[in-house]
């Protein structure tokens, strides 16, 4: 009973914190926005030391701020917090681009990548732009991952996640261009037939500027 009841304390927290993580993503809780711990904890049924572990798990992604004697807060984003996301992913990515190509493994990550790629350009051509922007973070995510690092993987895991309130806020969601499939194809090809510095420069270019995240409009 008791290895049961742990492993209830330990798993309860996080499924709250994953119930509100969809739910601030997909704007039920505006920017700003004060999360009352007495009415969310009656919501769940929990009693608010869950509440208050998936509450501080939601701050330190970034996308919860936490005020002395006030209580926790939606994040507030502007075009800034944009652009020094994409600042962070670029540095967190070269980073993990350069441990690939020490350790050789650029054969198995390119093909690991082609087939995500694979599957987002099958979603843009059936016009599921939803899936499409979810297969780019899982693009990305991988690609991080396959540097073997966790730490590494941890903070960009906490980024995409700012990333993607970012997107939300600013533009009601991802808007994935026409040709986002065939950009992360050449990327990925590029790992495997390219040498280091190319791979960069096309991450770079790949990544780009983030304000035309903001400009596009739905194709």
């Amino acid at each position: 009973m008791a290895r049961a009841e742990r492993i209830e304390r330990v798993t309860l927290p996080l499924q709250i914190a994953e119930r509100l993580r969809t739910d601030i993503l997909a704007g039920t809780y505006p920017g700003g926005a004060q999360l009352p711990e007495m009415e969310l904890a009656i919501t769940f049924g929990v009693s608010r030391g869950p509440l208050r572990e998936a509450l501080q798990r939601l701050v330190q992604e970034g996308l919860l701020r936490s005020e002395p004697h006030r209580g926790v807060f939606v994040t507030e984003v502007g075009e800034e917090d944009l652009k020094d996301l994409f600042f962070v992913r670029e540095t967190l990515e070269t980073a993990a681009l350069r441990k690939i190509f020490e350790a050789g493994t650029q054969n198995k990550v390119s093909r690991d990548l082609i087939r995500i790629a694979e599957r987002m350009d099958r979603a843009m051509k059936a016009g599921d732009k939803i899936s499409g922007g979810d297969l780019d973070f899982e693009f990305h995510r991988v690609l991080v991952d396959a540097a073997q690092s966790k730490r590494l993987s941890r903070t960009y895991a906490s980024v995409q996640t700012e990333t993607r309130l970012c997107l939300h806020r600013l533009m009601g969601g991802y808007r994935s261009s026409r040709d986002l499939a065939a950009e992360h194809f050449r990327l990925a090809e590029l790992i495997e037939t390219a040498d280091l510095p190319d791979t960069l420069k096309e991450l770079k270019n790949h990544l780009g500027d983030p304000a035309r995240h903001l400009k596009n409009t739905p194709t």
